[in-house]
C-alpha cells in the first residue's frame, strides 16, 4: 500500500504578450495544420498526460494534467517547463536558449487560476475582449478531436467556460471598446459613415493591426476590400484569412484615390504617403470621389501618413494611434473598476474546482469505508438473526435502525474531520491514515 496519497498533477507552461514579443510568439505558435502533428508528438512524449494546446496571436500555452493513479498504481507527473521547452525546441527547430527565458510555468491551483483568468479575458491584451473564450473553446475541441484530453482536462475546461460566462454576466468588464481597432471602426468610423457595406476599404500592410481592424470591419459589414502590401505572400495570407482582393504595390496611388476607408499599418520607418502623393491620388479620382469623405486609420508606428494629408481637403478624416489611444484609455479605466469583481468570481470558481478535485480524492475512500462497515454490519446481523429465529420483521427493523445509528455515530467524527481537512486542502495525511487504520 502507498504511504503517500496521490493527487492530480496539473500544470501550464506558456508565453504570452506579457513575456514575449510577437515575432517570438509567431515562431512558437501552432497553426491549425500543425496541431495534429504536435499532438501526436506530445502524446508520444508524455503518454501519461492529458494535454490541451492554446495557440493564439497573443499566447502559446500547453496545459497538462495527470489524474491520480488507481489504488496501488504509480503516480505520474505532468510535464514541467524544462520538458515542454525541449518539446517546443525540437518541434519548431528553435534553440532552447532563444526562448526558454520567456516561458512561465504555473502548477496546481495557480494553473487553474491562470486558465480561468485567461478564459475570462483578465489576462488579455485588451481587457474584457470577447474573442478569447471562443479561442479557448476551440483549443479544447481540437484536443478532443486529437484524443489528447481526458476527464480531468474536461472538468477543468468546462469550469473555465463557466467562469468566463459568469464574469461576462455579472460584471461590466466587456463594456465599451478598448482596442485601437474596435474604437477606430466602432466609434470614430461610425461618426463618418452610417454604414460600411457600400464602402471600398484599402488595407496597406498585413500585420496584426491590419488583421484586427479588418476583422472589425467585417463584423460591421464591408463592401469591397483591397489589400496592398510590399510582400504579396503576406497580403495573400491576410486575404485568405479575412477576405478581400490583393493588388500589386504599384497600384497604391490608384487605390488611395478610390478608397472610402484606408487602414494603414505597414511598420515602415518613414512615412509611406506624403501630403503631395495623397493630394495627387485624390485629384486623379476627383470625378468619382468629388465631395465624398475618406476615413484614414493610420495605425503605423511610426506613422504611415504625413499628418498634413488631413489638410488636403475638408473631407479627409485621418486618425492615428495617439488620437485613438485616448479613447481606448478612457474605456479601459472604466473596465478596470470591474477587475476586482471579476477576479473575485475567478477565485470562487478556482476554489470550487479545487474542492471538486478533493472530493474526487476523498470520495472513494469514504465510500469504501462505508461499504466495509455496511458489510460487517450485515454479516453480524445475519448471525444474530440465525440465533433468534423468533424475531418478527418489526423486531429486526428496530435492531437494524439501532445498529445504523451506532455505525453513523462512530463514522461521523472521522468523516467530518476528513471533510474539514479536505476543505482546507490538508487532507492528504489524514486520508493516508484512514487507509492504514481501516485497511482500505
Amino acid at each position: 500500500m502507498n504511504s503517500a496519497v496521490p493527487a492530480p498533477d496539473l500544470g501550464v507552461v506558456f508565453c504570452s504578450h506579457h513575456t514575449a514579443d510577437v515575432s517570438l510568439r509567431e515562431r512558437l505558435g501552432f497553426s491549425a495544420e500543425a496541431l495534429g502533428d504536435a499532438y501526436a508528438k506530445l502524446r508520444e512524449r508524455f503518454p501519461a498526460s492529458e494535454l490541451v494546446v492554446l495557440s493564439t496571436c497573443n499566447r502559446v500555452e500547453v496545459y497538462s494534467a495527470v489524474p491520480p493513479p488507481a489504488a496501488g498504481g504509480q503516480a505520474g507527473l505532468a510535464p514541467r517547463l524544462s520538458d515542454l521547452a525541449g518539446f517546443l525546441s525540437e518541434f519548431h527547430a528553435i534553440p532552447e536558449d532563444a526562448f526558454a527565458s520567456h516561458l512561465l510555468e504555473r502548477r496546481g491551483p495557480d494553473a487553474v487560476r491562470h486558465l480561468f483568468e485567461v478564459s475570462a479575458s483578465l489576462d488579455s491584451l485588451v481587457l474584457g475582449e470577447s474573442q478569447i473564450v471562443g479561442q479557448v473553446r476551440d483549443a479544447y475541441d481540437l484536443a478532443q478531436r486529437y484524443e489528447a484530453c481526458g476527464p480531468l482536462t474536461h472538468a477543468l475546461f468546462q469550469a473555465a467556460f463557466r467562469t468566463a460566462s459568469r464574469v461576462r454576466r455579472e460584471t461590466k468588464l466587456s463594456d465599451g471598446r478598448t482596442s485601437i481597432a474596435s474604437v477606430a471602426v466602432g466609434q470614430f468610423g461610425r461618426n463618418i459613415f452610417e454604414r460600411f457595406t457600400d464602402k471600398t476599404v484599402l488595407v496597406i500592410g498585413s500585420g496584426e493591426m491590419a488583421d484586427e481592424t479588418l476583422r472589425y470591419l467585417h463584423d460591421e459589414g464591408t463592401g469591397r476590400v483591397v489589400i496592398v502590401n510590399r510582400s504579396p505572400e503576406r497580403a495573400l495570407a491576410l486575404a485568405e484569412a479575412r477576405g478581400g482582393e490583393v493588388r500589386p504595390w504599384d497600384e497604391l496611388d490608384r487605390w488611395l484615390g478610390e478608397a472610402d476607408v484606408i487602414v494603414s499599418a505597414t511598420g515602415a520607418t518613414t512615412p509611406v504617403v506624403s501630403r503631395e502623393r495623397f493630394a495627387a491620388a485624390r485629384a486623379a479620382a476627383k470625378g468619382r470621389r468629388s465631395g465624398k469623405p475618406v476615413f484614414i486609420l493610420d495605425l503605423g508606428l511610426p506613422r504611415d501618413f504625413d499628418p498634413a494629408v488631413s489638410r488636403v481637403d475638408s473631407n479627409v478624416f485621418r486618425y492615428d494611434i495617439d488620437d485613438l489611444e485616448a479613447t481606448c484609455d478612457a474605456n479601459r479605466r472604466r473596465r478596470e473598476k470591474e477587475i476586482g469583481r471579476a477576479k473575485g468570481i475567478v477565485e470562487e470558481e478556482t476554489q470550487a474546482f479545487l474542492r471538486g478535485l478533493v472530493h474526487r480524492a476523498t470520495g472513494p475512500v469514504i465510500r469504501r469505508l462505508r461499504d466495509e462497515w455496511t458489510a460487517v454490519r450485515d454479516a453480524e446481523l445475519q448471525q444474530l438473526y440465525a440465533r433468534r429465529p423468533d424475531w418478527t420483521d418489526d423486531d429486526r427493523a428496530a435492531v437494524e435502525r439501532s445498529v445504523d445509528r451506532i455505525v453513523n455515530k462512530l463514522l461521523h467524527p472521522p468523516l467530518e474531520a476528513l471533510k474539514d481537512e479536505a476543505r482546507r486542502g490538508e487532507h492528504a495525511t489524514l486520508l493516508d491514515s484512514f487507509r492504514r487504520l481501516f485497511g482500505i
